[in-house]
């Protein structure tokens, strides 16, 4: 399987097996919903969900044949996965960007080391010999994603890549 993590469960809530979740997953509708198999914790075991809902900051979920408290204590600070095969999606997963190599006019200027999220677009940070560069994931920054050829072009534009 090819997992792919949205989040972490924080804390339990009430006495009926509810757990919060925090998660800043794009694509929560496609996954939070009832009897979606999810993988919690180190050992990635399949539990359904149940129930999904939204509390202040939290993903609220229950599981399918848990509800009681005890039941789910234990899953406290696991982080929970998705199997990629599970969802369709038009776009990319925040995984797909890390280890491309990111080209400026067919100039390699590095390979995507991680993403740092933000409310308004996430920001690829790409690795140049120990050099970091900041691009916007969004159309007006990148040209082309080609997944096969491990490979993402930018726009060429004034400042975006120091050349100190």
């Amino acid at each position: 399987m090819n997992y792919i993590y949205i989040g972490n469960i924080v804390n339990t809530h009430g006495i009926k097996g509810e757990v919060r979740m925090i998660s800043d997953f794009k694509y929560k509708d496609k996954v939070f919903k009832k009897g979606f198999t999810v993988y919690v914790g180190r050992q990635r075991e399949a539990l359904v969900l149940n129930s999904y809902r939204v509390h202040k900051n939290y993903d609220m979920v229950t599981f399918e044949g848990i509800d009681n408290i005890n039941d789910v204590i234990a899953y406290k600070g696991d982080k929970v996965y998705i199997n990629r095969d599970d969802i369709e999606i038009d776009g990319y997963f925040d995984e797909d960007y890390l280890g491309l190599s990111v080209y400026e006019n067919d100039r390699n200027i590095g390979t995507v080391a991680y993403l740092l999220k933000s409310k308004k677009y996430d920001l690829l940070v790409v690795d140049q010999n120990g050099k970091k560069h900041m691009i916007p994931n969004i159309p007006e920054f990148i040209k082309a994603i080609d997944l096969e050829q491990k490979r993402i072009d930018i726009y060429e534009m004034k400042g975006l890549i120091d050349e100190d």
